[in-house]
């Protein structure tokens, strides 16, 4: 019996969707049934790291 597991792009997607709290009740279906919460957890600070880097380089440029 094999469990389909999430792939890293609908992962990723998911993530952003929470994000922007636009996530789908199919989709969100989808990410309790086989996602798994580490995944979620790790994508999630990842993206979050970026964000921040992001801004600290926009408003570094801005300011100079």
């Amino acid at each position: 019996m094999s469990e389909e597991k999430l792939n890293f792009w609908q992962t990723l997607s998911s993530v952003l969707a929470a994000f922007f709290g636009v996530q789908s009740s199919k989709n969100r279906h989808r990410d309790f049934s086989k996602g798994r919460f580490i995944h979620f957890a790790i994508v999630a600070v990842m993206t979050t790291l970026i964000l921040l880097l992001i801004i600290y380089v926009i408003v570094r440029t801005v300011l100079a």
